[in-house]
């Protein structure tokens, strides 16, 4: 049986990706990062603004980068201002601090509808720069990303999935396949990390690990990667002990469904 640890195509992109996406934003050092690429893990993730915990992941990007990998890393910026005049400023200066001549993806973050036209503008204008190669799109809206499966200029969908809000299943994946899908992200696996906690779970039920929710979410075939976040060695190291795991077992996955539902507080069916 396959595990995690095989890379994936991101849909209609060509990139080859790791199983597991690494945000930059929880304070894990650089040798953290740098291991998980070793690991396969190559799909980084940091906001245009890279202020604070960015850091970290930004010198690992460069030792990287001096080793002559770039070609083998997938570098995304995240755009969260909604503003072109703005985002444009950040997307610069976020590249010059990064110190390559592109990244990969431009995420569009957290939008509830179709973005302006302005910031497509923009977008598309640092594609045909070639200092950026796809665009990405992020929100909680799940109905919105059917509507952009094509002609939209979009590539990339990060969508909230994990076993408390599953809703994706009915209304994202079932309209985002055949050859032409676009890429899934999946974030927010452990819900903000309510699935871990001892005081939601249902009575003699032991909480979540955080390998089993990132099972959860690369369990289901629609999902190329699942997004994690650390703050030290330690945990990065524990999350990547996903890649050696395979999909859940019926008996694995109805247990979690369980525990989800009852965070949730849906009733089961």
């Amino acid at each position: 049986m396959k595990t995690f640890s095989e890379p994936v195509i991101l849909g209609r992109t060509g990139l080859q990706v790791g199983r597991l996406g690494i945000s930059s934003s929880y304070g894990a050092p650089a040798a953290a990062f740098e291991e998980a690429f070793e690991r396969g893990c190559n799909y980084f993730v940091l906001g245009t603004f890279m202020k604070g915990r960015s850091e970290e992941m930004i010198q690992a990007i460069r030792n990287i980068v001096a080793r002559g990998q770039r070609d083998k890393l997938v570098v995304c910026l995240m755009e969260y201002t909604h503003s072109p005049l703005i985002g444009k400023g950040h997307f610069h200066r976020g590249l010059k601090k990064l110190g390559l001549g592109f990244v990969d993806v431009l995420m569009l973050g957290y939008y509830p509808s179709r973005p302006r036209w302005q910031l497509m503008d923009l977008g598309n204008s640092l594609k045909e720069k070639e200092l950026v190669r796809h665009l990405a799109l992020s929100g909680h809206n799940r109905k919105l990303f059917p509507k952009l499966m094509d002609n939209s200029g979009i590539d990339i969908f990060q969508v909230r999935y994990n076993a408390a809000n599953s809703g994706a299943e009915k209304d994202v994946f079932p309209f985002c396949g055949g050859e032409n899908r676009p890429g899934m992200i999946s974030y927010t696996a452990t819900r903000w990390g309510q699935l871990l906690k001892e005081s939601k779970m249902p009575p003699g039920e032991k909480p979540l690990t955080a390998k089993e929710c990132y099972r959860f979410a690369l369990s289901n075939p629609a999902v190329d990667i699942c997004m994690t976040g650390t703050r030290n060695l330690e945990m990065m190291r524990e999350n990547l002990e996903t890649l050696d795991s395979d999909p859940l077992s019926d008996v694995e996955m109805e247990r979690i469904r369980r525990i989800g539902d009852h965070v949730y507080g849906k009733p089961r069916l």
